[in-house]
């Protein structure tokens, strides 16, 4: 297994994560934005071939590389599928050496308490069993706080904390994504309650006991310092959260230490459309802009 040489890449290089796990809810909108209408496609298998022939294109291009892009999260879809006749994990890691991570969240339960928990995760070891049989080093989960509700957020952190560790018994290093919307009204308050709540539960962990977090651009810049130099934190990365690529590029060039993990500022301005020239000099712009701001 190739968890160790992995582990050194995500622990001391530059770079970035590329998220690209758009599930079943979000998949038609990323079609869309890539210039692929619903009427392109009929049904739920039709619409991941769709989206898989898109991940390919970036996978594959010369642009998207090991030297600046550290890891890739995958939808548990595109790691059943396979790229230029390997599994898609394998094939980041043994053509482009890009570490790749596995979405396992089944999406969120409905606002209670200012916040939305994860679903439940039927079949959780199965899964990670699959995925280090694909050479994954990571997972990512993702839970969506809306209000700055102490108690919400409390829950958040809890769920994402078992769950994770859970997933540090089988062996992988889980991406702990407790996502402050960025239409929250109190968005500062927010932060500061998680991240309180975050340092606590990391500071419970035993020294072997590693995870990774994936937290929304704080307002405040440097904000997440604690949480970056934790000895049990590999990396903490930034989600875009809807903001333009311009936008997530500045806010996350102001905060040292702070890694992105963008999907859609990532895939912003890629077309189907778009010949395979044009295609590759608009991911090398934004590979090379993202680069830039993440290891400012």
């Amino acid at each position: 297994m190739p968890f160790e040489h992995q582990l050194t890449k995500v622990l001391s290089q530059d770079g970035f994560l590329a998220a690209l796990d758009q599930s079943g809810g979000s998949t038609p909108k990323a079609l869309r934005l890539y210039g692929v209408p619903e009427t392109a496609y009929a049904g739920e298998e039709e619409m991941y071939a769709k989206v898989h022939e898109m991940r390919t294109r970036i996978v594959t291009s010369p642009a998207f590389n090991g030297d600046r892009i550290l890891g890739a999260i995958l939808f548990e879809n595109t790691m059943d599928r396979q790229i230029r006749g390997k599994g898609s994990a394998q094939y980041l890691w043994h053509e482009k050496r890009v570490v790749p991570f596995l979405k396992v969240d089944k999406g969120l339960g409905a606002e209670a308490d200012g916040v939305q928990l994860m679903k439940d995760i039927p079949g959780l070891e199965q899964l990670l069993d699959r995925a280090q049989k694909n050479e994954v080093f990571g997972t990512k989960m993702r839970s969506v706080i809306k209000q700055a509700s102490k108690s919400g957020i409390a829950k958040v952190v809890e769920q994402q904390f078992q769950v994770g560790l859970q997933i540090v018994d089988n062996g992988l290093v889980p991406i702990i994504e407790p996502e402050v919307d960025i239409d929250c009204p109190d968005k500062v308050g927010a932060e500061h309650l998680l991240e309180e709540a975050l340092v606590a539960r990391l500071d419970e962990l035993e020294y072997h006991q590693l995870v990774m977090l994936k937290l929304t651009l704080p307002e405040v810049d440097n904000f997440y310092q604690r949480l970056i130099e934790h000895p049990n934190v590999v990396r903490v990365v930034a989600l875009s959260g809807g903001y333009s690529r311009v936008r997530s590029n500045q806010k996350l060039a102001r905060n040292e230490g702070l890694i992105a993990s963008f999907s859609r500022a990532l895939s912003e301005g890629l077309t189907a459309q778009q010949s395979d020239a044009e295609f590759d000099e608009a991911l090398e712009e934004a590979i090379q802009s993202i680069f830039e701001a993440s290891r400012a």
